[in-house]
């Protein structure tokens, strides 16, 4: 395909592109801006298909750095802000990158980083302005088969595994969510999500490859958020549970402009309560199903099918497909089982990780979530991957925290698990045994060093023993008996 960013200037060079801080950008400046910085990425070495990291705040500079690397076709690793030195450069070294990119808000990370990788070439954005431009050589043409991303998710195992994502999934993440909600020639797009997530990221893409403008926040404020939605007559916004709850409480009686189209809900089911509050206020709210593996969603609840499926994730979108397998075979309607998804959006493999590819088969990627169709064929998810907790739209897998638990000299063994809470959706508990003596202060401090903030638990009991089956895997419906007592 014709170079996305390219084309898009060509097609729409004065359409408004990006609002961020109230200030806007069209198309055309878009690329002029990108085209820049790829002058400047090229001269400091950084060639196509390299693999680079990238460690970015929300921010129109860090769009323009992103669609830089997209322009000369560098493979970009896009690290989340909100990780540790430690969990960061696991990832690098994980990753292979020979470039990492960043900015001078996150110096105190940089230094560490820069300490540990002596051979890695580090930048800032900061550098990359005052860096030389040489011509960069623009990828004309897109191979849709071609690495365009890699994310990591968390892995049962507690190691993160690098998600690859080409071209073709994202095109095909933003054609299959155009057939489902439909593209109007005023749409507009409220980004509030980090574009480390694949949540944000898609929203990027959608813009380039639609034509469409996005609002870009650097973080989610409930205020603006009210206020852009009238002022800048946004039509589509994507939340998690915890951030429609904040609007619907800062709404209180008022209403949001008829022309706004759909709040598309993702980062784990909501509760029917908060649904049916968007039914009084006449909020249309689409649930989605998906994954970084599936790059954003791959599910979602059509318009028509929204109050009289409430509840429901939906139909997969129109290039994609599911089933419901248990005990081998495809389970009847309303019968629990793993959630099986195949499409061209969803990943070719893991970067490096040969053994996990192997959780596809033959196109179909097994998710480890459970759910069931019903006898109209929409997706009900009961559990997102049994032990996974999502504490505001942030997947956690438990055994990365209990590694890090267990790595302290005075814990014995460690148990983590899940806990209702209004604000987050769930919070990480831990179930701690000690070989020595210890207090939950210095836990707290020893996970602050090693692990993002939404990671460390926020209760810490100490029990005489973790509870265990015969193949030492960890109860933890046990642990949640304890937590209830």
């Amino acid at each position: 395909m014709p170079n996305w960013l390219k084309k898009r200037a060509y097609l729409t060079p004065e359409r408004p592109a990006i609002i961020f801080k109230g200030e806007s950008i069209s198309f055309a400046k878009l690329y002029h801006n990108a085209y820049k910085i790829a002058g400047k990425l090229t001269a400091i070495g950084i060639r196509n298909k390299q693999f680079t990291a990238v460690l970015l705040k929300n921010h129109v500079d860090s769009v323009v750095i992103l669609l830089a690397l997209q322009l000369i076709g560098v493979r970009a690793v896009i690290l989340n802000n909100r990780l540790t030195a430690d969990e960061i450069i696991w990832q690098i070294n994980d990753s292979k990158a020979a470039f990492f990119l960043s900015e001078e808000l996150f110096h105190d990370k940089l230094e560490n980083i820069s300490r540990s990788l002596p051979a890695l070439s580090v930048f800032t954005k900061e550098d990359l302005i005052q860096s030389s431009f040489e011509e960069p050589q623009i990828i004309e043409e897109i191979d849709l088969d071609e690495i365009c991303t890699i994310m990591y998710t968390s892995g049962t195992t507690g190691y993160p595994k690098g998600v690859i994502q080409t071209y073709g999934n994202h095109w095909w993440s933003a054609t299959g969510s155009a057939l489902n909600l439909g593209l109007h020639e005023n749409d507009c797009w409220l980004c509030t999500v980090p574009l480390f997530h694949i949540s944000g990221y898609s929203i990027l893409m959608k813009s380039i490859i639609y034509g469409m403008k996005i609002v870009l926040y650097e973080r989610f404020d409930v205020n603006e958020t009210i206020s852009d939605i009238r002022d800048e007559q946004v039509t589509i916004m994507s939340v998690v549970s915890t951030t429609l709850t904040m609007i619907l409480d800062q709404l209180e009686n008022e209403r949001l402009p008829k022309r706004f189209r759909c709040m598309l809900l993702g980062g784990g089911p909501a509760s029917l309560a908060l649904l049916e509050r968007c039914i009084e206020k006449e909020i249309p709210v689409f649930q989605t199903y998906g994954m970084t593996e599936t790059s954003s969603q791959i599910v979602t609840l059509s318009p028509e099918d929204s109050f009289r499926k409430l509840g429901s994730a939906g139909k997969p979108l129109f290039p994609s497909q599911i089933k419901i397998i248990q005990d081998g075979k495809e389970a009847a309607a309303n019968e629990p089982g793993e959630i099986v998804v195949k499409g061209p959006n969803v990943t070719t493999g893991y970067l490096n990780r040969e053994s996990a590819t192997k959780s596809l088969h033959e196109g179909w990627l097994h998710t480890g979530d459970i759910g069931y169709l019903d006898e109209d064929g929409f997706l009900f998810v009961l559990d997102r991957r049994s032990d996974l907790i999502i504490s505001g739209g942030e997947n956690i897998y438990p055994a990365e925290i209990e590694g890090v638990l267990t790595s302290h000299p005075a814990i014995k063994d460690a148990g983590v698990i899940g806990k209702q809470d209004d604000k987050w959706g769930e919070i990480p508990v831990a179930f701690l045994v000690r070989k020595a003596s210890v207090v939950v202060s210095d836990i707290t401090s020893y996970c602050e060093e090693r692990l993002a903030k939404y990671k460390i638990p926020k209760e810490i009991y100490f029990v005489d023993d973790i509870p265990r089956n015969a193949s030492k895997k960890i109860l933890r419906r046990e642990l949640r008996k304890l937590l209830n007592e």
